[in-house]
């Protein structure tokens, strides 16, 4: 156990860190040290470093990726191609589920590019952006992770 400031930094607080931003064990426990035991501020620092490490990333090759989909009441549609490098990734369940995700996105919102797509704030987390996700995904998976491509349908 490491006291900094007078503030715990246990396993029970790395693994709720953890728990609440899917990064590794040292970055969690990195924040922590960083932002003086305090579990908010932790967070505060993995968003900040999650834009840091994508910007490292950037010019690496995307060679995988998945396609999300999702449906609402038969009426509404999406796709999404939602890339990176491995096929490791590609196939994690945290990493197909983000795809989903993104798929909601764009059935609920109708973006008409994919700039406007990551601009937009997150239907489930109004205090992220499409791009806050992809650079925290990049930060969790340690790949480059964007996306390619996307389609909505509407029967109305």
């Amino acid at each position: 156990m490491v006291v900094y400031f007078n503030m715990e930094i246990t396993t029970d607080t790395i693994k709720e860190l953890r728990e609440r931003t899917g990064v590794s064990v040292m970055q969690c426990r990195k924040a922590l040290e960083e932002a003086g035991g305090d579990l908010e501020k932790a967070v505060a620092v993995l968003k900040k470093h999650s834009g840091v490490s994508a910007l490292k990333k950037a010019d690496r090759e995307l060679a995988a990726g998945t396609i999300g989909n999702y449906t609402h009441d038969g009426s509404v549609g999406a796709l999404v191609l939602l890339s990176c490098e491995t096929d490791f990734v590609a196939k994690n369940p945290e990493f197909l589920a983000l795809a989903r995700e993104l798929a909601m996105q764009v059935a609920a919102m109708n973006p008409g590019n994919t700039e406007e797509l990551l601009e937009q704030p997150f239907i489930k987390d109004g205090s992220k952006t499409i791009q806050n996700l992809l650079e925290e995904a990049t930060q969790k998976f340690g790949e480059r992770t964007q996306i390619g491509s996307f389609a909505r349908l509407s029967a109305r």
